[in-house]
């Protein structure tokens, strides 16, 4: 038996190769097949959204939704929404249109076809929508009391693409375009199938760095990263139904 490590194949990499070749041959084929700009890009969102439902833990949901405040604000409508799936209930849920409350989101994703700097904008623009929501945390119930309402971390925001518009796909003008979004419209995570993947650290609310991977592990890299991003976040605080029943309130 070979003990060393020496020649072993490495099962964590041909799995994740293997799920890398599955997504970019459909991604591929709905581009070949599908001539038309509206269905390709549905085309792109179930099959990335069937990844995240097919590998997140189960302790979170991937969704195409709306996401509302207790005040009654909307978001736009965004591509991938990941929220809790155990303490966050569906507002609304009727053919396929979802509205999901904002306290049980961690992170918002946009599905593009390519990268380049209006589709950056975009997605910095549907994650702000969602940032700039109200959330309020109720206080927790506990066998020996109440604990103070939780902290809300702040809600991550991405962008995947099949392609990029740049070569090289992460050079200046990617940078430039990172740079140039507000706080409401930080991305800090992404893939681009074919040319990597990427995460981003901000200090002081500027950006600090930009993490890439290669074209190989595009998919692995931004997978583990955002379950990395997803971890420190931990648990969403509870939500406090009280603010979303003044709402409904009758007064004399």
């Amino acid at each position: 038996m070979n003990t060393s490590g020496k020649g072993t194949p490495n099962r964590l990499l041909e799995a994740y190769a293997g799920l890398q070749a599955q997504l970019s041959a459909g991604l591929a084929a709905s581009r070949r097949v599908i001539d038309h700009p509206g269905a390709t890009g549905e085309g792109t969102e179930s099959k990335w959204l069937k990844i995240l439902q097919d590998h997140l833990p189960l302790r979170y949901q991937a969704e195409k939704a709306f996401i509302v405040d207790s005040v009654g604000i909307q978001s736009e409508q965004i591509d991938i929404v990941i929220y809790d799936r155990h303490y966050t209930p569906e507002l609304y849920n009727v053919d396929g249109q979802k509205v999901i409350p904002a306290e049980g989101v961690y992170a918002v994703l946009e599905v593009k076809q390519a990268l380049d700097k209006r589709n950056i904008e975009y997605a910095g623009q549907k994650a702000a929508s969602v940032r700039r929501l109200k959330r309020k945390s109720a206080d927790i119930v506990h066998a020996g009391g109440e604990h103070e309402p939780g902290k809300f971390y702040p809600i991550l925001g991405g962008v995947l693409t099949t392609d990029s518009e740049w070569n090289p796909a992460f050079g200046d003008p990617f940078e430039s375009s990172l740079h140039e979004r507000n706080s409401d419209e930080r991305i800090d995570i992404g893939c681009v199938v074919s040319s990597g993947g990427f995460e981003t650290t901000y200090e002081n609310g500027y950006l600090a760095a930009i993490t890439t991977s290669s074209p190989d592990h595009s998919l692995s890299f931004f997978f583990l990263q955002l379950l990395y991003r997803l971890q420190r976040i931990g648990t969403v605080p509870a939500i406090d139904y009280q603010a979303y029943l003044s709402g409904f309130a009758k007064t004399d």
